[in-house]
């Protein structure tokens, strides 16, 4: 892919990226409490005494939730550390009841990584992982209910967090979206996290600073809790322009958190950049350090299944479709899923575009997902053997498509009402050429005269006369034949 550079008054510049996202893990209790998870209750009804740091509680580890996490680690292509420790991280806010995050710093339980990505224009790159780590999220402050008082809802206090860490690897927007989306995927394949960003379970804080090309790296400023992928490639453009104008006027870049305003088309600055000494880490002294066997960690690859980069390997392999198209199916397994039912009953590149053009178009327009979609994979497969076996032909089979994903009826119910079956028949078919040719003469002396062009437009007026119901094939022929003959 061509080096994404911003232009400035003084040259170009690049863009380094580095990301740090946070993932809600799958599990039906908080990482250190029982206390429930599930997205929507009541403030305040989902904490434990664990939660509200009551004097007393002791935290307790959650085994799903490590398992969750090495699991995450595997897939990522990851070191796991079968020796891991928690500690506190000090910092004071009134959604931390304890007044410390329990996290991990110097011993996280996986090391360093790796994930592909796709790019838009069909290359892929390959963005290192720095770490993964456990820890528990705070709860929520509300600023916007009163207008004296914020309020606090800690259901979200001390639900498990996987934090996805990369290296400072990305160097435009297009690859930070992408990296978020790969992850997305790959969390989403395996149950891990549920990759729900407009709820919160997946957010990212995006790391971006800019420099000359060559150069070492600038100073970063943070931007936090974004979350959609769209929202990552614009905050990268937004902060990166902001950073070099000041650069470009003499100023230096400060090391903060800022916050990106997706209305506005700005970010904004929150707080300084806090440095590890600041929060005083320290290991937890109510929480033994994390260990687990080979056997825990084989068992935890043992249940992953065919991941994202794998699948996609596959299916260009087994179905000779194209890195594009290949990408675009595997990027969410209810659609790869739902692509090799549809594959089963016809072409399997004829499937892939049913797929990718014609569901997706409607099912865009209709603001539905693949798990919502009227039309059953096995639906769209019985659309597709219609066409293989020349029951209907393939501008039918889109009509009959729209009504398909209207009414949720099957294909071969509808064509069999309608009477959509093509017309097979070479004498009934003939029969229709013989009068479009006897009705147009001008036309068949153009065509005979070098106007051999016109083949199209006799083709379109014999499937016209037949309703669109003749075999387009046995047309063409039947034309040939008579109009050269």
């Amino acid at each position: 892919m061509a080096e994404y550079r911003l232009k400035g008054e003084t040259g170009e510049w690049e863009v380094v990226i580095g990301l740090e996202v946070h993932a809600q893990v799958t599990s039906q209790a908080k990482l250190f409490s029982g206390a429930a998870t599930a997205f929507g209750a009541d403030p305040n009804a989902q904490v434990s005494l664990v939660d509200a740091a009551m004097p007393g509680m002791l935290p307790v580890i959650n085994g799903e939730c490590v398992r969750q996490a090495v699991r995450t680690g595997l897939a990522l292509n990851a070191a796991i550390n079968k020796v891991s420790v928690f500690s506190r991280k000090n910092y004071f806010y009134a959604d931390l009841p304890q007044g410390y995050q329990i996290s991990q710093y110097d011993q996280p339980i996986v090391g360093e990584g790796e994930i592909e990505i796709d790019l838009p224009d069909g290359s892929t790159k390959t963005v290192g992982i720095e770490r993964l780590h456990l820890e528990q999220d705070a709860g929520k402050s509300m600023h916007d209910q009163h207008p004296k008082k914020s309020f606090i809802d800690l259901n979200r206090s001390g639900v498990a967090l996987m934090e996805i860490v990369s290296k400072p690897d990305m160097r435009s927007p297009d690859e930070a979206a992408a990296y978020v989306s790969a992850l997305r995927s790959i969390v989403r394949y395996i149950g891990s996290c549920d990759g729900n960003m407009a709820e919160g379970s997946m957010r990212a804080d995006v790391n971006v600073s800019v420099r000359k090309p060559g150069e070492p790296y600038g100073t970063r400023a943070e931007l936090k809790n974004i979350n959609s992928v769209r929202f990552v490639r614009q905050a990268v453009e937004i902060e990166a322009l902001r950073q070099i104008e000041i650069l470009e006027n003499g100023g230096t870049v400060d090391q903060e958190t800022r916050l990106f305003d997706p209305t506005k088309g700005e970010t904004r600055s929150m707080r300084n950049k806090e440095e590890a000494h600041d929060y005083r880490y320290f290991p937890d002294p109510d929480l033994l350090p994390l260990e687990f066997d080979d056997a825990f960690v084989e068992a935890c690859r043992d249940s992953l299944p065919e991941l994202p980069a794998e699948k996609k390997k596959r299916f260009m392999e087994s179905y000779g479709l194209s890195g594009y198209d290949a990408s675009v199916l595997v990027a969410d397994w209810e659609i790869a899923a739902y692509y090799e039912e549809v594959a089963k009953h016809g072409d399997p590149k004829q499937a892939a575009n049913w797929v990718t053009v014609e569901l997706f178009g409607r099912l865009n327009k209709a603001d539905k997902t693949i798990a919502d979609s009227p039309v059953s994979a096995e639906s769209l497969g019985e659309l597709l053997a219609l066409m293989a076996d020349a029951t209907i032909s393939g501008k039918i089979a889109k009509d009959v498509f729209d009504e398909m994903f209207e009414t949720g009826r099957g294909a071969k119910a509808i064509v069999e009402e309608k009477g959509l079956k093509q017309i097979t028949d070479t004498g009934a078919i003939e029969a229709i050429v013989d009068q479009v040719i006897a009705d147009n003469p001008g036309q068949v002396e153009q065509y005979q005269g070098g106007k051999t062009g016109l083949i199209g437009w006799f083709v379109g007026q014999v499937m016209k006369a037949s309703q669109g119901k003749a075999n387009p094939q046995t047309v063409n022929e039947l034309l040939k034949q008579k109009l050269d003959g």
